[in-house]
């Protein structure tokens, strides 16, 4: 019996079966990893996604309209603030050199208005935001710099906000010579326009440049506006865990 094993084992048969599975557990032990990198991300991350805020609110904004004492136009506006933080595990320096949003991809479009993208303004200095054409763009990117700035667009090399607004435009005026004073939080309530009108998904890629080269990408998914905007007027929502935000170096 030990012969014909030896026998068999100098044949070249079996030398065709073992380089065949060497290779075979060689190609399972990278799908392994593969998979395992693809549902895990990268573990070693320089900069992490740590918190997620969202503001969601209602504004009007005047019309001029010499007929009639009040002439809304009504827009929802989605706030988010994302904070990006230095990883405590992390023990080399880096520095980011940018940090870009685009490919953004409405999966759900809201039943009423204009859905547009917009940057912080740059010259109203008591607010972030304005909805204007001059701040409607298609893609955000905030540089890398040695104090965060949101009204520059800048963060901190070493961690900080990036922040933008997704609104729904023009979803009606409302127009009244009744009324000795408008409570913005009810205007989508005078419309007729319910939560489910408004409900939208938008996902975007984040990517994390680094001065070192080093880049990396995880994909997002947004649910807005956040809570119940029509009845009770501006909401927040906090999200701690971001776990499911799965950055890959690329």
């Amino acid at each position: 019996m030990k012969d014909k094993i030896r026998e068999f084992i100098n044949t070249k048969q079996f030398h065709i079966i073992m380089v065949c599975l060497i290779i075979f557990i060689i190609i399972f032990i990278a799908g392994i990893s593969t998979l395992k990198y693809y549902v895990e991300g990268d573990n070693k991350l320089p900069f992490v996604l740590s918190k997620v805020s969202i503001i969601s609110n209602v504004e009007g904004t005047d019309v001029e309209d010499a007929n009639n004492k009040w002439n809304l136009d009504i827009n929802q506006s989605n706030d988010i603030y994302l904070y990006i933080k230095k990883n405590d595990d992390f023990d080399k320096n880096e520095t980011i050199k940018n940090i870009i949003l685009d490919n953004f991809n409405v999966e759900q479009s809201p039943n009423v208005g204009k859905l547009k993208l917009y940057k912080p303004d740059t010259k109203v200095e008591s607010v972030i935001f304005k909805n204007s054409a001059e701040n409607e763009v298609q893609n955000i990117e905030y540089t890398g710099a040695m104090d965060s700035s949101i009204k520059e667009m800048k963060i901190s090399n070493q961690g900080g906000l990036v922040v933008f607004r997704y609104a729904i435009t023009e979803i009606g005026n409302y127009v009244s010579n009744d009324d000795q004073e408008v409570k913005h939080g009810e205007l989508l309530k005078k419309l007729s326009i319910n939560n489910d009108d408004l409900k939208f998904k938008v996902t975007f890629d984040i990517t994390i440049n680094l001065d070192s080269n080093k880049s990396y990408k995880a994909n997002m998914s947004l649910d807005l506006p956040v809570n119940d905007v029509v009845n009770n007027g501006t909401q927040s929502l906090n999200i701690d865990n971001t776990d499911n935000i799965i950055f890959r170096r690329i």
